[in-house]
């Protein structure tokens, strides 16, 4: 495999595009929607017109024909800037439209990519339960058919679901136990439940340390009745699929950590330039100097860590332990990044007014979502035949 990860001309005008927009448009008007706990619709908006939810998906679906490649460097971008945007998109296409994508019948796939892919609705992926976060085997939501209509009975609840409560949120893929193995372990199937949908309930939206201008929920599911043909993919199938749908979106995440490590690169070089003590800039000083250093120094690692993953993905390679070294470094990163420009800051760094506040409020879930740094080590230990 070729270590050159530099960009095609095509990527790279996607990259400036996206930077254009997330310091344009995004920048100046994040910080306000942030505060008040808002999520950002015409900026979502723009973002769908922009093709960004459609970047990975064939043009025959509504997409822009593009790769994975192409939908991790915009969300670099765009978490350089602000990491509640990136995350809506994040989850929107790789939890929300690309198990459709991947594992839908061509009818589904008629149904809800174009609309996923103009950003005209969003999806959400609920997987992740009260009492079972990393063990998303022990799935106790339910799914049962009624013999006499042939619908899927849902009930349960489901928590910390991106994008799952939107005005333009359409639909929400649920895992559920659909049945058992003849040695009791529990058959997970994938079924769509549009939005709206009677017994569906979805909770006001959570207070959160960050992430403030994305949408996070609680869902509930009282006997919710959606037809047969919701299925998603194979009965049954349904915990393999998602392995593979967050072995992808480990990839995505890392490039959103990336980019939010590089946006404290890029404040605290900002910050050191013009800010002055004792009658120079603070940048002037070694002790600053080897912070910025370090910090640039995590970002690019990171930066050729998911690229490297993104293209064995892309070469139709193995990739799980790659994507899993990826998304721990850059996460762990993004953090010490965080830590450090709130220090280079010093008291503004604690100003919410400031870009490195909401990136240092911002970095920790990246430890977390997805998949915790604890799950990265273990897959990485099984792959190297020792978990």
């Amino acid at each position: 495999m070729s270590l050159d990860h530099r960009l095609s001309d095509e990527h790279e005008q996607l990259r400036r595009t996206v930077e254009e927009f997330a310091h344009d448009v995004v920048a100046p008007k994040i910080g306000e929607f942030y505060e008040r706990h808002e999520f950002p619709y015409d900026i979502v908006r723009q973002m769908g017109e922009m093709g960004l939810f459609g970047l990975p998906f064939p043009e025959e679906y509504g997409g822009m024909g593009g790769d994975y490649l192409a939908l991790c460097l915009a969300l670099e971008e765009l978490a350089r800037v602000d990491s509640s945007v990136a995350i809506t998109l994040e989850a929107g296409v790789s939890l929300g439209a690309m198990p459709v994508f991947r594992f839908g019948t061509e009818e589904q796939k008629r149904e809800w990519l174009p609309k996923l892919c103009a950003g005209e609705r969003l999806g959400a992926f609920g997987l992740t339960e009260p009492e079972c976060g990393s063990d998303a085997g022990g799935t106790r939501t339910t799914a049962v058919r009624d013999e006499k209509t042939g619908e899927w009975v849902i009930n349960g609840t489901k928590c910390f679901i991106t994008n799952s409560g939107t005005d333009v949120t359409g639909l929400v893929t649920v895992t559920a136990v659909t049945g058992r193995k003849e040695n009791g372990a529990p058959l997970i199937s994938s079924i769509i439940v549009p939005s709206g949908t009677p017994g569906f309930t979805v909770a006001a939206p959570y207070s959160k340390v960050g992430w403030n201008a994305s949408d996070t929920r609680e869902l509930s599911f009282a006997d919710v009745r959606v037809p047969a043909a919701n299925l998603l993919g194979e009965e049954g199938r349904g915990y393999a699929q998602f392995l593979r749908i967050l072995d992808e979106g480990r990839i995505a995440i890392s490039a959103l950590a990336t980019g939010l490590a590089q946006g404290c690169v890029d404040e605290s070089v900002a910050y050191a330039r013009t800010r002055t003590a004792f009658g120079r800039p603070i940048g002037a000083n070694q002790a600053i100097q080897f912070k910025l250093a370090d910090m640039e120094m995590r970002a690019h690692t990171a930066r050729v860590a998911w690229r490297d993953a993104a293209s064995r993905l892309l070469a139709g390679e193995p990739f799980k332990k790659e994507a899993a070294a990826a998304k721990l470094y850059s996460s762990e990163i993004a953090v010490t990044n965080a830590r450090e420009a709130t220090q280079i800051h010093g008291g503004y760094g604690f100003m919410n007014e400031y870009p490195v506040a909401r990136m240092w409020r911002d970095s920790k879930i990246l430890e977390i979502g997805e998949g915790t740094s604890e799950v990265q080590r273990m897959l990485i230990a099984r792959e190297l035949g020792v978990g």
